[in-house]
Protein backbone atom coordinates (compact mmCIF):
# COMPACT_ATOMS: atom_id res chain seq x y z
CA UNK A 1 0.00 0.00 0.00
CA UNK A 2 1.03 3.52 -1.08
CA UNK A 3 2.10 5.46 2.14
CA UNK A 4 1.90 8.64 0.63
CA UNK A 5 -2.10 7.90 0.12
CA UNK A 6 -2.34 7.51 3.42
CA UNK A 7 -1.30 11.09 4.56
CA UNK A 8 -4.18 13.55 5.12
CA UNK A 9 -4.10 16.08 2.83
CA UNK A 10 -2.16 19.57 4.49
CA UNK A 11 -4.32 22.67 5.05
CA UNK A 12 -3.97 25.96 2.35
CA UNK A 13 -0.88 27.78 4.34
CA UNK A 14 2.63 29.44 3.24
CA UNK A 15 4.10 26.17 2.50
CA UNK A 16 1.48 25.15 -0.32
CA UNK A 17 1.07 28.78 -1.56
CA UNK A 18 2.76 28.03 -4.49
CA UNK A 19 2.93 24.26 -6.01
CA UNK A 20 3.13 21.19 -3.83
CA UNK A 21 2.73 17.26 -3.45
CA UNK A 22 -0.63 16.98 -2.15
CA UNK A 23 1.31 13.98 0.05
CA UNK A 24 4.31 16.25 0.97
CA UNK A 25 4.41 18.87 3.21
CA UNK A 26 7.20 21.16 3.06
CA UNK A 27 8.62 20.39 6.65
CA UNK A 28 12.40 21.41 6.01
CA UNK A 29 12.08 24.73 6.46
CA UNK A 30 13.07 25.76 2.49
CA UNK A 31 11.40 28.23 0.91
CA UNK A 32 8.22 26.96 -1.15
CA UNK A 33 9.93 27.62 -4.59
CA UNK A 34 13.23 25.71 -3.55
CA UNK A 35 11.38 23.07 -1.86
CA UNK A 36 9.38 22.50 -4.94
CA UNK A 37 11.65 22.92 -7.57
CA UNK A 38 13.94 19.57 -4.80
CA UNK A 39 10.56 17.27 -4.67
CA UNK A 40 9.13 17.54 -8.24
CA UNK A 41 6.03 16.24 -8.53
CA UNK A 42 3.05 16.14 -11.18
CA UNK A 43 0.22 16.83 -8.63
CA UNK A 44 -0.57 20.21 -8.41
CA UNK A 45 -2.41 22.31 -5.59
CA UNK A 46 -3.24 26.14 -5.84
CA UNK A 47 -4.14 27.99 -3.00
CA UNK A 48 -7.01 30.20 -3.83
CA UNK A 49 -6.96 31.47 -0.17
CA UNK A 50 -5.93 34.67 -1.43
CA UNK A 51 -8.46 35.46 -4.87
CA UNK A 52 -11.25 33.96 -6.49
CA UNK A 53 -10.97 31.81 -9.53
CA UNK A 54 -13.32 32.92 -12.13
CA UNK A 55 -14.93 30.55 -14.75
CA UNK A 56 -14.19 31.52 -18.23
CA UNK A 57 -16.37 33.90 -20.41
CA UNK A 58 -17.43 35.70 -16.86
CA UNK A 59 -18.64 39.13 -17.54
CA UNK A 60 -16.05 40.71 -15.33
CA UNK A 61 -13.29 39.66 -17.40
CA UNK A 62 -14.49 41.83 -20.45
CA UNK A 63 -13.08 45.17 -18.71
CA UNK A 64 -9.55 43.72 -18.43
CA UNK A 65 -10.02 42.02 -22.26
CA UNK A 66 -11.15 45.63 -23.64
CA UNK A 67 -8.03 47.08 -21.58
CA UNK A 68 -5.59 44.67 -23.35
CA UNK A 69 -7.67 45.69 -26.97
CA UNK A 70 -7.45 49.22 -26.74
CA UNK A 71 -4.13 49.37 -25.22
CA UNK A 72 -2.82 47.43 -27.97
CA UNK A 73 -4.30 49.28 -30.85
CA UNK A 74 -3.03 52.80 -28.85
CA UNK A 75 0.29 51.37 -29.40
CA UNK A 76 -0.06 50.25 -32.62
CA UNK A 77 -1.41 53.59 -34.11
CA UNK A 78 1.92 55.21 -32.04
CA UNK A 79 3.84 53.05 -34.17
CA UNK A 80 2.46 53.58 -37.40
CA UNK A 81 2.39 57.13 -36.30
CA UNK A 82 5.87 57.31 -35.84
CA UNK A 83 6.52 55.63 -38.96
CA UNK A 84 5.14 58.32 -40.77
CA UNK A 85 6.65 61.00 -39.25
CA UNK A 86 10.16 59.40 -39.60
CA UNK A 87 9.68 58.76 -43.35
CA UNK A 88 8.15 62.58 -43.86
CA UNK A 89 11.47 64.06 -42.26
CA UNK A 90 13.34 61.87 -44.38
CA UNK A 91 12.12 63.02 -47.47
CA UNK A 92 13.18 66.81 -45.65
CA UNK A 93 15.88 68.66 -47.50
CA UNK A 94 18.71 68.62 -45.40
CA UNK A 95 20.40 71.57 -44.10
CA UNK A 96 23.37 71.50 -46.73
CA UNK A 97 20.88 71.19 -50.06
CA UNK A 98 18.79 74.14 -48.53
CA UNK A 99 21.59 75.92 -48.80
CA UNK A 100 22.64 75.13 -52.02
CA UNK A 101 18.80 75.86 -53.43
CA UNK A 102 19.52 79.73 -52.95
CA UNK A 103 22.92 81.29 -54.36
CA UNK A 104 24.06 85.20 -53.30
CA UNK A 105 26.37 86.67 -55.68
CA UNK A 106 28.24 90.19 -55.83
CA UNK A 107 27.80 91.92 -58.65
CA UNK A 108 29.94 94.45 -57.84
CA UNK A 109 33.44 93.23 -59.66
CA UNK A 110 31.48 92.56 -62.51
CA UNK A 111 33.03 94.48 -65.18
CA UNK A 112 30.25 95.91 -68.15
CA UNK A 113 30.59 93.56 -71.25
CA UNK A 114 31.64 91.02 -68.96
CA UNK A 115 30.07 87.47 -68.64
CA UNK A 116 30.72 85.24 -64.79
CA UNK A 117 29.55 81.99 -64.64
CA UNK A 118 28.48 80.55 -60.90
CA UNK A 119 27.20 77.03 -60.17
CA UNK A 120 23.90 76.78 -58.63
CA UNK A 121 21.84 73.19 -57.78
CA UNK A 122 24.60 72.02 -60.36
CA UNK A 123 24.13 73.80 -63.09
CA UNK A 124 25.97 76.40 -64.33
CA UNK A 125 24.04 80.02 -64.80
CA UNK A 126 25.63 82.78 -66.65
CA UNK A 127 25.58 86.20 -65.37
CA UNK A 128 26.25 89.03 -67.59
CA UNK A 129 26.88 92.53 -67.11
CA UNK A 130 25.51 94.03 -70.58
CA UNK A 131 26.58 97.44 -72.42
CA UNK A 132 24.34 99.89 -74.45
CA UNK A 133 25.12 98.18 -77.25
CA UNK A 134 23.79 94.49 -75.90
CA UNK A 135 21.11 96.09 -74.64
CA UNK A 136 20.17 97.38 -78.04
CA UNK A 137 21.04 94.51 -79.80
CA UNK A 138 18.31 92.32 -77.79
CA UNK A 139 15.31 95.44 -78.10
CA UNK A 140 15.67 95.59 -81.34
CA UNK A 141 14.91 92.41 -82.77
CA UNK A 142 11.55 91.63 -84.93
CA UNK A 143 9.81 88.50 -82.85
CA UNK A 144 8.10 87.02 -85.63
CA UNK A 145 11.98 85.58 -86.65
CA UNK A 146 12.30 84.51 -83.16
CA UNK A 147 12.40 80.32 -82.86
CA UNK A 148 10.80 81.07 -79.44
CA UNK A 149 9.85 84.40 -79.55
CA UNK A 150 10.25 86.10 -76.01
CA UNK A 151 10.88 90.21 -75.52
CA UNK A 152 13.74 91.13 -74.01
CA UNK A 153 12.09 92.90 -71.44
CA UNK A 154 10.30 89.71 -70.14
CA UNK A 155 14.05 87.72 -69.74
CA UNK A 156 15.30 90.55 -67.72
CA UNK A 157 14.67 92.49 -64.45
CA UNK A 158 17.35 95.44 -64.97
CA UNK A 159 18.06 95.58 -68.82
CA UNK A 160 21.94 95.88 -67.21
CA UNK A 161 21.58 92.12 -66.13
CA UNK A 162 20.88 89.20 -67.96
CA UNK A 163 20.83 85.63 -65.89
CA UNK A 164 20.17 82.59 -67.28
CA UNK A 165 20.84 78.99 -67.14
CA UNK A 166 24.69 78.13 -68.74
CA UNK A 167 22.95 74.97 -70.43
CA UNK A 168 22.01 74.52 -74.43
CA UNK A 169 18.84 73.40 -75.24
CA UNK A 170 19.22 71.34 -77.80
CA UNK A 171 21.54 68.82 -75.76
CA UNK A 172 22.94 70.22 -72.79
CA UNK A 173 25.94 71.10 -73.45
CA UNK A 174 27.42 74.53 -72.28
CA UNK A 175 27.70 77.38 -74.80
CA UNK A 176 30.70 79.57 -74.89
CA UNK A 177 30.11 83.22 -73.98
CA UNK A 178 31.02 86.13 -75.65
CA UNK A 179 30.87 84.00 -79.21
CA UNK A 180 28.44 83.35 -81.88
CA UNK A 181 27.01 85.03 -85.09
CA UNK A 182 24.80 87.04 -82.48
CA UNK A 183 27.58 88.42 -79.87
CA UNK A 184 25.66 86.24 -77.44
CA UNK A 185 26.84 82.74 -76.58
CA UNK A 186 27.30 79.73 -79.16
CA UNK A 187 27.40 76.18 -78.51
CA UNK A 188 30.06 74.30 -80.14
CA UNK A 189 28.96 70.98 -79.67
CA UNK A 190 25.72 71.72 -82.79
CA UNK A 191 26.50 75.06 -83.67
CA UNK A 192 23.78 76.79 -81.82
CA UNK A 193 23.61 80.66 -81.42
CA UNK A 194 22.33 82.47 -78.97
CA UNK A 195 21.41 86.72 -79.04
CA UNK A 196 22.81 89.24 -76.18
CA UNK A 197 18.99 87.95 -74.54
CA UNK A 198 20.20 84.41 -74.54
CA UNK A 199 17.45 83.58 -77.15
CA UNK A 200 18.04 80.94 -79.75
CA UNK A 201 18.39 82.33 -82.87
CA UNK A 202 20.56 79.59 -85.40
CA UNK A 203 21.60 76.31 -85.01
CA UNK A 204 19.34 72.94 -83.46
CA UNK A 205 18.69 74.13 -80.11
CA UNK A 206 14.72 74.42 -80.05
CA UNK A 207 14.11 77.16 -77.19
CA UNK A 208 16.09 80.06 -75.79
CA UNK A 209 18.27 79.81 -72.57
CA UNK A 210 16.24 79.27 -69.56
CA UNK A 211 16.02 82.34 -67.11
CA UNK A 212 15.99 81.31 -63.57
CA UNK A 213 14.15 82.37 -60.96
CA UNK A 214 16.11 85.53 -58.88
CA UNK A 215 15.27 88.61 -57.10
CA UNK A 216 18.21 91.76 -56.41
CA UNK A 217 18.77 91.84 -53.09
CA UNK A 218 20.37 95.49 -53.71
CA UNK A 219 22.73 97.21 -56.47
CA UNK A 220 25.41 94.91 -56.17
CA UNK A 221 23.91 92.08 -55.14
CA UNK A 222 21.70 89.33 -56.26
CA UNK A 223 20.01 85.97 -54.90
CA UNK A 224 19.19 83.28 -57.68
CA UNK A 225 16.61 80.99 -56.66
Amino acid sequence: MDCRQSLPLPAPGPEVRYAVDAALTNTSGLPPTVYALKNPTPTIQYDDAVHERLPTGDPSKRAFTYFVLTGGRFIGASAVRLAVLKFILSMTATKDVLAMANLEVDLSKIQEGQTITVKWRGKPVFIRRRTEEDISLAESVDLALLRDPEPDAVRVKKPEWLIVIGVCTHLGCVPLPNAGDYQGWFCPCHGSHYDTSGRIRKGPAPYNLEVPTYSFIDDDHVLVG
